[in-house]
C-alpha cells in the first residue's frame, strides 16, 4: 500500500477517508451538544428542578467527561489506538441521547448525562488525536475544519430545538433529542471503518529510515509509527501548562455559554421558546466563521496575533452580554463570543509541536484543561447565577479570557506561522 502523500505532495484515498470520518466525529459531538444544553430549560421545567439542579447536573457531565478523556488515553495505547475510544465515544453519545429522551424521572435522567458525559470525554480526545495524525499526513494546517464542522452541526442541532420548540411532544419523550442518535450510530459506523489506529508514538516520518521497522498498519497503511527502539520523547511541561491555560479560559467561556446561555435569555431577559436556543446559535455561527477562516489567518498573522484577537472579541462579547438591556443584545454578545473558536485547534495544533513524536501523549494532558474550564464556567456560572443573577455570572469567563493574550506566545513554537514566519506546511517538509 502507498503512503499518504506522494512525491506530488496529493493525499491518498485512505487520508481522506480518515479526514471525513474524523469530520463526522467532531460534528456528531457538536449536534449532540447542541441538543441537550439547548434543551435543558425544557428538561428543567419537565423534571421540577431548579438552576441549583442543572449546576450539579452540568458539573456531573463535565467530571465524566474529565474521566472519559483519561479513558480515552489509555485506549489509545492499546491495539485498536485512538480509534477505538472514538467508536465507542460517539456510540455512547447516541445511547445517552436516547435515555435522556426518555427518562421518566430524575435518576434516570442523571444516568444518562453521565454516560453523555463519558461520551463526551472519548470522543474530544480520541477525535483530536485522529485530526492532529491527519493533520500531520496532509502537511498543512487543517486541525481548524474539523472542528468548524463541530460549530456547523452544533448550529444545526440549536436550530432544531429552536423550530421544535413548542410544536414536538416534551413528555413521555423529548423528541427532538433522538435526532442525534441515528447521527451517532451512523458516524460510529464510518470511524470503525476509516478511522486510523493512531499510536502515542505519533507521526514522525513518511519515509522510513534505511533498516528501519515501521508498522505499517497504525495510520491506514501509512509508514508513520515511530521506529522500532526509539525512546519516546519527554513531554515539556511548560508549554503543556501555558497551553492549557489557554484551554481552561475559552472552555470557561464555552460552558458558561453552552450552559447558561439559554437559561440565561428564558429567565432574567424573558425570551420566548424560540428565542432562547438562538443565543447559542450566534455563538456557534460565528465559531464556525472563525475557524473557517482560522487556517488561513494562521498562515497570514502566525497563531500568536489569531489567538489573541479572538480573545479581545470574546471579552467584548461577554461584555454586551453583561450590560445587554435585552434578549437580543445578548444573543448578539453571545454571537460575538464565538470569535474565540478559534482557539482549541489553535491550541492542539501547538500540541503537535511541542513533542512531535508523542502528540497523543500532549492531546491527553491537553484534554484535562478542558474539563477544567468547562467545570469552572458551568459551575462559578452556576453558582452566581444561584446566588445572585446569571448576568453576572457571565463576568467570570470575561476576566478567564484576560489572561490568554498574556500567555499566547507560547503558540508561536518551532514549525508554526508567526506573522510571516513558517507555516505548518513548511513545518511538516522540514526534517526534525
Amino acid at each position: 500500500m502507498t503512503g499518504p502523500e506522494t512525491t506530488t505532495g496529493t493525499v491518498d484515498s485512505a487520508a481522506r477517508h480518515a479526514r471525513a470520518s474524523t469530520t463526522g466525529a467532531f460534528a456528531a459531538q457538536g449536534f449532540s451538544y447542541a441538543l441537550v444544553l439547548t434543551s435543558l430549560p425544557v428538561l428543567a421545567e419537565r423534571h421540577a428542578i431548579g438552576t441549583g439542579a442543572i449546576t450539579l447536573l452540568v458539573l456531573a457531565v463535565c467530571i465524566a467527561a474529565a474521566l472519559g478523556t483519561v479513558a480515552a488515553a489509555h485506549i489509545a495505547d492499546g491495539r485498536g489506538g485512538s480509534r477505538a475510544g472514538l467508536v465507542v465515544g460517539v456510540a455512547a453519545l447516541g445511547v445517552a441521547l436516547a435515555v435522556v429522551a426518555v427518562a421518566p424521572g430524575l435518576v434516570a435522567l442523571v444516568a444518562g448525562l453521565v454516560v453523555y458525559g463519558l461520551g463526551l470525554g472519548l470522543v474530544d480526545a480520541s477525535a483530536n488525536m485522529q485530526a492532529l495524525s491527519v493533520q500531520h499526513v496532509y502537511g498543512r494546517s487543517v486541525l481548524a475544519s474539523f472542528h468548524g464542522a463541530w460549530s456547523a452541526a452544533g448550529i444545526l442541532g440549536a436550530l432544531a430545538v429552536s423550530v421544535t420548540g413548542g410544536r414536538w411532544p416534551e413528555r413521555p419523550v423529548v423528541a427532538v433529542l433522538v435526532l442525534g442518535v441515528p447521527v451517532a450510530a451512523a458516524v460510529s459506523l464510518g470511524v470503525a471503518r476509516w478511522g486510523w489506529r493512531t499510536p502515542r508514538a505519533d507521526v514522525i516520518d513518511a519515509t522510513p529510515a534505511p533498516g528501519s521497522q515501521i508498522g505499517s498498519a497504525a495510520v491506514g497503511g501509512a509508514m508513520a509509527v515511530a521506529v522500532d527502539g526509539l525512546p519516546r520523547p519527554l513531554v515539556p511541561w511548560r508549554p503543556v501548562l501555558l497551553l492549557g491555560a489557554v484551554l481552561v479560559a475559552y472552555y470557561v467561556v464555552d460552558s458558561a455559554v453552552s450552559a447558561w446561555s439559554a437559561l440565561y435569555l428564558a429567565g432574567p431577559l424573558g425570551a420566548s421558546d424560540a428565542v432562547r436556543p438562538l443565543g447559542y446559535a450566534g455563538y456557534l455561527g460565528v465559531t464556525l466563521v472563525a475557524r473557517l477562516l482560522g487556517d488561513r489567518a494562521v498562515y497570514r498573522w502566525g497563531r500568536v496575533s489569531v489567538v489573541r484577537a479572538g480573545a479581545l472579541l470574546g471579552v467584548v462579547g461577554l461584555a454586551l452580554v453583561v450590560t445587554g438591556a435585552g434578549a437580543w443584545m445578548a444573543v448578539g454578545g453571545f454571537a460575538l463570543a464565538g470569535a474565540l473558536g478559534v482557539l482549541p485547534p489553535m491550541a492542539f495544533s501547538a500540541a503537535g509541536d511541542v513533542a512531535p513524536g508523542s502528540t497523543d501523549i500532549v492531546v491527553g494532558r491537553l484534554n484535562y484543561f478542558n474539563y477544567v474550564g468547562a467545570v469552572l464556567g458551568a459551575g462559578v456560572v452556576g453558582v452566581v447565577g444561584t446566588v445572585l443573577d446569571l448576568r453576572y455570572g457571565f463576568v467570570i469567563p470575561a476576566l478567564f479570557l484576560l489572561v490568554v493574550p498574556m500567555v499566547a506566545g507560547v503558540l508561536a513554537l518551532p514549525g508554526v506561522g508567526t506573522g510571516g514566519g513558517r507555516s505548518v506546511a513548511a513545518a511538516a517538509s522540514t526534517p526534525r
